[in-house]
């Protein structure tokens, strides 16, 4: 109480103690009576209620730069771009599907266990990855592997990561696919419980500020749907960044669906922009099939981010065209003609593509010549992935713990060994199974109990 006091005083420091100290001192107020203790909000003598759905006029706008043919809308203003990037974008979004489609059916086919597409999503994806510094840290949530590539992480570091073979750095094989990470293109690994990213970025933010290196130079980027935004963790991450300064940039890609739940179902307020309000972020809402809106507001947000060091929001609307992952079947709860509708209609690719052919920098054999060279590249890294074998066996137990190896994993390694001992050699399905391994679990039998 004497704290809130003595540092939000109205009238003199010797008049409040004089009012403690006392019971018969009369109490005074300022003349004033426009604010009050703990806000800037003026006061009213007429109750007001309001309400960003139901208000007329009152939802937030959506940027966009070009429509559906791709031609600007009038009263906008294109991003800086030239031709090179330009192109780099649209190949890149080109890229995103053709990865997609041959890793989702070789899932079909059993060959990885697992896998997330992002049909439909690729504007949002590839704008925002467009416009952020290499060196920028991303939290993802699972469908950002266009911010990797976009980066120059590969085609053959991704297929790695799915098939968890000797290449996969990620997580040497131990992750489910599409737990994509790399520290050296400053992407953080992805976790599979959802939204645990997005306090984790306010911190990261936080450790970028008290860096002298990266202060005023770098922010910390968070990925995630509208379906982790109810999460109490979006909650604590924007309160982090807003309240102590931390430049965090947070994307919120609103595709319609957390998993089978519609939009409509997770939230009756306007959106997940309107809740940046609340926090007293810079926010926007951006046309998240529109690539070139996506990259302008992104590279503006990031600019707040950095130079006020605190949070900012930016909600990209999108359609999830795909299944939520290889475990969904959207259609027991979306029109299967409303996903062909939204891709004849709305197309991100598409959209980008008839920009470019305006502007004379993408022809039809052009198009046809990138196709067939991506598909030849994927295809080429998905035969070499299948090629390889897994990494050592003793790596299970590394990269756990610092320092001294703890009793309890140590006592999992030499049981392990016991087994493999007894086992390896003499029982089919262990000896066909260790054959998948790139020492066939040598390493690990000829360590000392």
């Amino acid at each position: 109480m004497f704290r809130t006091l003595l540092t939000r005083r109205p009238f003199p420091l010797s008049h409040i103690f004089r009012t403690f100290l006392s019971t018969t001192a009369p109490i005074s107020f300022p003349e004033s009576h426009d604010l009050l203790p703990t806000s800037q909000s003026p006061v009213t003598p007429k109750p007001h209620f309001f309400n960003a759905v139901s208000t007329p006029g009152k939802q937030l706008p959506s940027y966009r730069v070009i429509d559906g043919v791709g031609k600007v809308i009038e009263g906008a203003e294109l991003p800086e771009l030239d031709e090179q990037l330009a192109r780099g974008i649209y190949k890149n979004m080109v890229l995103l599907p053709i990865i997609d489609n041959v890793l989702y059916n070789i899932q079909r086919q059993g060959k990885i266990s697992f896998y997330m597409t992002a049909y439909g999503e690729e504007a949002a994806i590839i704008g925002t990855a467009a416009a952020l510094l290499p060196d920028d840290e991303v939290l993802g949530q699972y469908r950002e592997l266009g911010v990797l590539l976009w980066r120059g992480w590969g085609i053959d570091a991704a297929m790695a990561q799915c098939f968890g073979n000797e290449q996969d750095s990620s997580g040497k094989g131990r992750q489910m696919p599409v737990h994509w990470g790399s520290p050296k293109h400053h992407f953080h690994t992805i976790s599979s419980p959802l939204g645990t990213q997005i306090p984790q970025a306010a911190g990261v933010a936080y450790a970028l500020r008290r860096d002298v290196t990266r202060r005023s130079k770098n922010c910390a980027v968070v990925y995630f749907g509208e379906g982790a935004a109810s999460e109490g963790d979006f909650h604590a991450g924007m309160l982090f960044a807003s309240t102590i300064a931390s430049p965090t940039l947070f994307i919120a890609r609103n595709n319609g669906f957390a998993i089978s739940t519609p939009a409509s179902e997770q939230y009756f307020g306007d959106g997940i922009a309107a809740r940046g309000a609340g926090y007293g972020i810079d926010t926007i809402r951006v046309d998240g099939n529109d690539v070139l809106a996506v990259l302008s507001a992104t590279r503006e947000a990031r600019r707040r981010c950095v130079e006020s060091g605190r949070g900012v929001l930016l909600e990209a609307m999108t359609y999830r065209v795909g299944h939520h992952s290889t475990s969904d079947d959207s259609f027991a709860y979306r029109a299967r003609q409303e996903v062909e509708d939204r891709k004849r209609i709305d197309n991100p690719i598409a959209r980008y593509r008839l920009f470019l052919k305006n502007h004379g920098w993408w022809t039809d054999a052009e198009e046809d010549e990138l196709k067939a060279s991506l598909k030849k590249d994927v295809m080429r890294a998905l035969k070499h992935a299948e090629s390889l074998k897994r990494h050592e066996l003793r790596e299970i137990f590394t990269d756990m713990y610092g320092g001294e190896e703890p009793l309890n994993l140590k006592e999992q390694r030499e049981e392990l060994t016991r087994l493999l001992r007894k086992y390896g050699s003499a029982w089919e399905p262990w000896k066909a199974e260790l054959k998948k391994f790139k020492d066939n679990g040598e390493s690990l039998l000829g360590r000392s109990e």
